[in-house]
């Protein structure tokens, strides 16, 4: 379906878009835990502004650019599945994708939860408006105010640190530290990192999370 989609639009507009330079090479064969997710998010915006539907083929990744092509294979049974990114997370330490509830059924991910994938990249979107930001995630919180008191700490020892709300039930507020300009450069700071946090990770800083800054 979003091939099909994507294809159409490409014959609506008929113009050639060269390709993006992206600061950086993604990752392809990157393997891990895949989970899916549904309600209470589906119906709300996606990341990207895109109106979630679980039933469609889409994901979350924390890093890969809005609209990149997936292919998600199930390493226990083979199967796969093409997504298109349109969201971010997931926010769990070890997990590498969250798919749709539709996607997670086509590689047999409704029973167990989680599975272990690899996720090889078909095709990355051209466009583009700015050049890509990086942050490490050190925590989500329940509690604003834990919240706070952990990017306060973050901000006079790394000089950068932001809180972004991720709307859900209960919604989580996210303390990102860093503004880097590479995965490369964030996973440094990642390793700097793990010696004064329980689990951080790496996460790309989009528009609009950086819009959404509280």
């Amino acid at each position: 379906m979003c091939v099909l989609a994507l294809a159409g639009c490409a014959k609506k507009h008929n113009a050639h878009v060269p390709p993006v330079r992206l600061p950086y090479t993604p990752m392809s064969g990157e393997t891990g835990l895949a989970s899916w997710y549904g309600h209470p998010y589906n119906g709300r915006p996606a990341a990207d502004g895109e109106i979630y539907d679980m039933e469609t083929m889409v994901a979350a990744h924390r890093t890969l650019p809005f609209g990149t092509l997936v292919r998600v294979t199930n390493l226990a049974n083979a199967r796969t599945v093409d997504v298109r990114i349109i969201d971010r997370g997931p926010f769990v330490e070890g997990r590498i994708i969250d798919l749709s509830h539709a996607a997670a059924e086509r590689i047999d991910l409704i029973g167990p939860g989680v599975v272990q994938v690899r996720l090889d990249i078909l095709s990355i979107p051209t466009g583009g408006r700015t050049a890509a930001q990086f942050a490490v995630q050190v925590g989500a919180f329940a509690d604003r105010e834990r919240a706070d008191q952990v990017r306060a700490a973050m901000e006079q020892r790394y000089g950068s640190a932001r809180i972004v709300l991720r709307q859900g039930s209960p919604p989580l507020w996210r303390v990102l530290v860093g503004r880097e300009t590479s995965p490369d450069s964030a996973r440094q700071l990642a390793q700097h990192l793990q010696g004064e946090v329980d689990h951080c990770f790496v996460v790309r800083l989009d528009d609009a999370t950086m819009a959404v800054v509280q």
